[in-house]
């Protein structure tokens, strides 16, 4: 009988460097196992996987809304795919910053994943800042998402105050969840998780504050429509989603279309938006953006097969608006 893969749940609002955090750990993976990581994102055109391929592990997305919503069958399609193809040692799961994970757990501990998983730690990686604004405390998604961690990655510490940490770590020491096992709690910078965190315990017995949050979402295809080819006639496609109290709006780009690296940075430092992600294809090789709460990141990334940006925000989207203002970034041949 071949040894269940050990499989970990990192989960974490909008923002709070789920990604950045799987970047840290993958960077510092022991050479003799194999990583996997199935990721999940709200928007209908994946960026995850991109920012994740260059670390050494294999990666499988699931774009276009939340694991945990329907039958989950998508989810299993991919989670079973990956198994086969990975056959890792190690799993990672990161679900979408606006997924429940509740159901997501359930399925992996199913009989049908009884022999070929077995759950370790689960991950929670929490904003100081955003946990001291009321609207994310009493967001279900987010208190669930922290009701089933066992262990709470307080990230960012070196953008957040001192008392903002401390009303935080106060808050965790004297049990979020009383009625629950105990939580740790670690404080990182930048996703600086220390590898040896993968060992920590995993507690069964932990439960979502509201399991049904998502039992109202709409149905989505069983079965993932294949993406059309982008073509020199047709060099970009525009998506869009609409789901848990957000809104999405996504561009695919053909790898030839090249983009003004300081007109793009304007671009993405002119949006008011809760989230932005791409890479991007510039004079000066590829672009990974990252943009939270008006703070843009850029850093250069290996070569995609294809461009891609996705903006998400509680308010609705001026899709029109926003594609002008971004196609006015490509240069010209």
């Amino acid at each position: 009988m071949s040894t269940p893969v050990i499989t970990h749940l990192v989960m974490g609002f909008l923002g709070t460097g789920k990604t950045t955090l799987l970047r840290h750990l993958l960077a510092n993976k022991p050479e003799h196992e194999r990583w996997a990581i199935l990721v999940n994102e709200f928007g209908e055109v994946g960026i995850d996987g991109a920012l994740l391929t260059e670390q050494g592990a294999m990666i499988k997305e699931v774009p276009g809304g939340c694991l945990c919503c329907v039958s989950g069958l998508p989810f299993q399609i991919g989670l079973n795919a990956l198994l086969h193809k990975a056959k890792p040692d190690r799993l990672f799961i990161e679900p979408s910053g606006l997924g429940h994970p509740s159901q997501i757990l359930k399925t992996l501990t199913n009989e049908h994943y009884q022999d070929v998983l077995q759950l370790g730690a689960t991950f929670c990686v929490v904003d100081p800042r955003q946990w001291a604004q009321a609207r994310y405390q009493a967001h279900e998604t987010y208190q669930d998402q922290l009701a089933l961690a066992d262990v709470l990655v307080l990230n960012k510490a070196d953008l957040s105050s001192p008392e903002l940490v401390a009303n935080l770590q106060a808050a965790i020491s004297k049990g979020l969840f009383a009625d629950q096992a105990a939580q740790a709690c670690v404080t990182v910078s930048q996703g600086q998780l220390d590898v040896n965190w993968l060992q920590a315990i995993h507690h069964t017995g932990r439960k979502a504050a509201s399991p049904a949050a998502h039992a109202n979402n709409s149905a989505r295809p069983l079965i993932a429509k294949s993406e059309p080819r982008l073509s020199r006639a047709q060099p970009w496609r525009r998506y869009s989603n609409l789901g848990q109290d957000h809104y999405s709006v996504g561009w695919r780009f053909l790898d030839e279309v090249c983009f003004d690296l300081q007109a793009v940075e304007a671009f993405c430092r002119s949006l008011k938006v809760a989230r932005l992600k791409a890479v991007l294809p510039t004079a000066d090789g590829w672009r990974a953006f990252n943009m939270v709460d008006d703070q843009l990141t850029v850093y250069r990334i290996a070569a995609q097969n294809e461009g891609r940006l996705e903006l998400i925000d509680p308010e609705p989207l001026p899709a029109q608006q926003l594609q002008k203002a971004l196609l006015a970034t490509m240069t010209r041949s």
